[in-house]
């Protein structure tokens, strides 16, 4: 995969991800911010912050979440960035991320 090629994925991604948290943060204590290309899921309670960032030089997507870093990459087959020892895609793990964070299994993202 190009740089533009993975900026483009990259941007639609976080993009489609951007839009569902913020639909999900009625349904869930979370808040949703952007800065500097990644975005950040931040929680009172209990206390946390997910980090999920584009990663140019390696083409992945990076998520630091529950004192873990999640890596993803590209999958032509699904069309979407996918965590490899999972199969999980973006919007999925993400899901099951907050979900684990709240305790609950209120949230998914669509």
């Amino acid at each position: 995969m190009t740089d533009q090629e993975f900026q483009k994925h990259s941007e639609v991604a976080l993009d489609a991800l951007k839009r569902s948290l913020y639909e999900a943060e009625n349904d869930a204590e979370f808040e949703v911010e952007e800065a500097n290309g990644a975005l950040q899921v931040n929680f009172d309670e209990p206390p946390g912050r997910f980090v999920v960032s584009p990663n140019s030089p390696v083409r992945q997507i990076w998520i630091s979440a529950l004192s873990t870093s999640f890596k993803l990459d590209w999958s032509e087959s699904t069309n979407d960035f996918v965590l490899t020892k999972s199969n999980e895609g973006l919007k999925q793990l993400m899901s099951r991320l907050i979900n684990e964070q709240l305790g609950s299994e209120n949230v998914t993202l669509r």
